[in-house]
């Protein structure tokens, strides 16, 4: 027989069990034990979780469900949309919203700096702090909206700029709150993602004060107490939600799960 015509079928049977042997070595390593599957499940979940946008909107959620409530911030935008132009309007939720995010900023990187300088710290803002919220969510599941605070928005321009100022930053409830609050988030953070989360948490108040200023301004006296206490029960299970979270985190850095 002719050796030229033995070569063709050679190669193919050298080829076909490449192939064969192939196969098989890949479908050993396709081939993962349940403990190496629940890994990689693991690991992508963390990187999911970690991943900036999803920090962005945990803390845009829980920004909405903390400005949200029916505070003295939020009586004087919705008086001043229920009684002033529109150009004044947007300019009293413009103030409100420099001073809000101000706080806020400043609460959560005093946590920071303060969990920094004291490593022990890290654990009683967590524990406390995750108290604190579900005590705000609690409060608010209970309270009643009323709209009677926050009427005296007809005022010149810097009385606007102070009282916005006095209502935020000297009121030491809110700035407790919002210290032990943020601290307790920062605590719960990943590496490198603070900035992702005060931008969430930051954007909660443009947006919220910015669409209140425009629905109460389009609605005019259909926006009433009782909507009001429809947004203070849904914040408060909002809060109670995180509040549990931060909580739980709590035992989990502890050791006790």
């Amino acid at each position: 027989m002719c050796p030229d015509k033995e070569r063709p079928a050679e190669n193919t049977a050298v080829l076909s069990r490449d192939l064969t042997q192939y196969g098989r070595i890949s479908a050993r390593q396709n081939r993962a034990c349940p403990c190496q599957l629940m890994v990689r499940t693991k690991v992508n979940s963390n990187e999911e979780k970690n991943h900036p946008m999803h920090i962005y909107l945990q803390g845009l959620t829980m920004g909405l469900a903390y400005v949200a409530p029916i505070g003295l911030q939020n009586l004087f935008v919705i008086n001043s949309a229920l009684t002033q132009r529109r150009s004044r309007v947007y300019l009293t939720a413009l103030i409100v919203i420099f001073w809000d995010i101000s706080l806020g900023v400043s609460c959560f990187l005093g946590a920071g700096a303060l969990m920094q300088a004291v490593p022990w710290l890290q654990k009683v803002i967590l524990a406390v702090g995750s108290l604190i919220v579900i005590w705000i969510g609690i409060g608010l599941l209970r309270s009643k909206a009323s709209l009677e605070g926050g009427r005296d928005v007809n005022v010149p321009v810097w009385k606007l700029i102070t009282s916005a100022f006095v209502v935020t930053w000297l009121n030491p409830q809110a700035i407790i709150d919002g210290t032990m609050m943020l601290g307790a988030f920062r605590a719960t953070l990943p590496a490198g993602t603070d900035v992702p989360f005060i931008c969430g948490f930051g954007s909660a108040s443009v947006i919220w004060f910015l669409t209140v200023s425009t629905l109460v301004s389009l609605l005019g006296s259909k926006f009433n107490e009782k909507v009001l206490n429809v947004i203070n029960k849904v914040c408060g299970a909002v809060i109670i939600f995180y509040g549990l979270k931060l909580l739980y985190s709590f035992v989990k850095m502890m050791g006790w799960l």
